[in-house]
């Protein structure tokens, strides 16, 4: 292909990227994250889910039938200070046009968000994760690869249910393999952590009909048909909520409704 070709090719990519990323209107998020809250809850490893309100975002969330159309994963400490005193990026994602980058928590303040934190990850295991995600940083998108783009145009595709995660890894782009759960599941695999494998029977040698000489094997699916809703639903991933851990006491509530009552029966008019 010419490299007039790549260019054409490249800045077509660009433009796409651009309108995929617009803000889409009315997004209003449920329970907003504090970012000193979720630095204390999270732990380097932990996937950060995001619900993201961009044109991409809305596809996504359609496509896999999820809350979430984003996943970043939590690395603490392990990146510098930037010098210029601003806030340390403690989150590795992968973005539509910008690839792989680090990113500081308030990235993420107005939006929903999960922890999903992986249980029982050894702490060796848990460097490699981190480690392997931090020599990808600046791994880019290929804005060439015009399909991998233009599925995301198509938020409702007339598909059956069954048939839209392969839509996620539609294309044989970098944009698939560096989409941002992919190359999270990457990390995982890497260290052999199961996200949500499929389970397929095998007959025993002895015999086929013999309970006792089946076997379960745990199939790990290829990186580029995994989903941010696929840490959600994983039993191996527990969901942490902040508010819950470190200590609720649902009695210290200050309800609206009490406050006025109480104004009321002091003989004071709400106002």
């Amino acid at each position: 292909m010419s490299d007039i070709t790549n260019s054409l090719l490249d800045r077509l990519g660009r433009f796409l990227a651009g309108r995929l990323q617009q803000q889409s209107s009315g997004y209003q998020p449920y329970t907003p994250s504090d970012p000193e809250t979720l630095h204390r809850s999270l732990q380097p490893g932990d996937i950060l889910l995001v619900e993201g309100n961009q044109r991409v975002s809305i596809a996504i969330k359609y496509l896999t039938q999820s809350t979430w159309s984003h996943a970043a994963l939590y690395v603490g400490d392990a990146l510098p200070q930037p010098e210029d005193g601003s806030e340390r990026p403690r989150l590795i994602e992968v973005n539509l046009g910008d690839g792989c980058v680090a990113v500081p928590l308030s990235k993420y303040c107005t939006y929903n968000t999960r922890i999903c934190r992986p249980s029982g990850l050894t702490p060796d295991d848990r460097d490699a994760i981190v480690a392997f995600m931090v020599e990808r940083l600046g791994l880019k998108y290929d804005m060439r690869n015009i399909i991998d783009l233009l599925r995301y145009f198509l938020p409702t595709p007339p598909v059956p249910v069954r048939w839209r995660r392969r839509l996620i890894a539609l294309g044989s782009g970098d944009p698939t393999r560096a989409i941002c759960s992919s190359l999270i599941a990457q990390a995982f695999q890497s260290v052999a952590y199961p996200i949500l494998p499929s389970v397929v029977h095998m007959p025993g040698q002895a015999s086929a009909e013999s309970t006792y000489s089946r076997r379960e094997i745990l199939q790990i699916r290829h990186h580029s048909l995994f989903t941010p809703r696929d840490f959600d639903l994983s039993p191996y991933f527990q969901i942490v909520k902040p508010t819950l851990a470190f200590g609720f006491d649902y009695k210290s509530l200050q309800w609206v409704e009490k406050e006025a009552e109480t104004r009321l029966e002091g003989g004071k008019e709400p106002g």
